[in-house]
């Protein structure tokens, strides 16, 4: 139980943190949206690009049963939810069971975990999660609310959508850097790097805190419920599912499955909000999932054992 409580308690003492912070209004909610756009803008994606650039790339069958269970999850809530509710609240309803918070908390934590490796192999993850689940979220929204919308717009706001995206993009020039084969990056740069990202874990963290400070916990109790139960238990059980049928090492299907099992993340809640479809049901499930995820997520760590 000591080594679970070692990676996980700091985790949720620095969200904690935030959350408190927030509540007490030390810091305004302009001031974690400047700390907030500095950690994705810069601190991330140096993480990431460091890590993308300086060890083995690897991941991609972890990332498989990542989206085959994925995938599977969403398509069967979006068609059950479609049984009674309009297509845009519903595909919002699935987007909340299956998008994680893979950045703010899954880096944090599987890094803690697992050490250096995971993280090469989170990589791929990573890559696409944003890109597939957000982009299948906005062409669903976009139909939804506009039947007939030319898919010119469609696929315009998804692209833009991930153009925009610090994540995204650090991954992506990671693996040109590797495919090119060029050297890791020299040690000015490797340095500079490594301080921004070593910043990134800790203040994400501590933004992710005070974000949750804004969300109402009753807003759309039952569909909260539903999706939060999905996320936290579903989800991890079905990519499990696949990482066993495929026979995944041991590694592998940790993280792919801690990165299932993380709570449902702020980006579902933005989208919901853009689109004025299940907005509050969604900050709801932010909230929520990340408040369970402390005792889901202590037990898988200490299911699959620490580094």
């Amino acid at each position: 139980m000591g080594p679970v409580l070692e990676v996980v308690g700091p985790v949720f003492i620095i969200i904690g943190l935030g959350w408190l912070m927030a509540r007490r209004r030390f810091l305004d909610t302009a001031g974690f949206q400047a700390l907030t756009r500095f950690v994705f803008t810069f601190c991330m994606p140096s993480l990431l690009f460091l890590g993308g650039t300086s060890a083995e790339m690897g991941g991609g069958r972890a990332a498989l049963a990542f989206f085959l269970g994925t995938a599977t999850l969403y398509a069967a809530t979006l068609w059950g939810a479609r049984r009674r509710l309009p297509l845009g609240p519903a595909g919002m309803l699935a987007l909340d069971a299956t998008f994680g918070n893979t950045a703010m908390m899954g880096i944090p934590l599987i890094l803690a975990a697992f050490g250096p490796p995971a993280l090469a192999m989170l990589l791929a993850i990573l890559a696409l999660h944003s890109m597939v689940l957000l982009g299948t979220a906005t062409i669903v929204a976009e139909v939804g609310l506009h039947a007939h919308a030319p898919w010119r717009r469609v696929l315009r706001a998804t692209l833009l959508g991930v153009a925009r995206n610090p994540i995204v993009m650090a991954v992506a020039a990671a693996m040109v850097w590797r495919l090119v084969g060029l050297p890791p990056p020299p040690g000015v740069l490797k340095q500079t790097l490594g301080l921004l990202g070593g910043a990134g874990p800790p203040v994400a963290l501590f933004c992710l805190g005070g974000s949750l400070a804004q969300f109402d916990i009753t807003a759309g109790w039952r569909e909260t419920v539903l999706a939060t139960v999905l996320k936290l238990l579903a989800m991890p059980a079905l990519v499990w599912l696949v990482a066993w049928a495929m026979a995944l090492p041991p590694l592998e299907t940790a993280v792919a499955v801690m990165a299932a099992a993380m709570p449902t993340g702020a980006n579902a809640f933005l989208l919901a909000q853009r689109y004025q479809v299940g907005a509050a049901r969604s900050g709801a499930t932010v909230l929520v999932s990340t408040v369970l995820s402390v005792v889901t997520l202590g037990v898988l760590v200490g299911w699959f054992g620490v580094r």
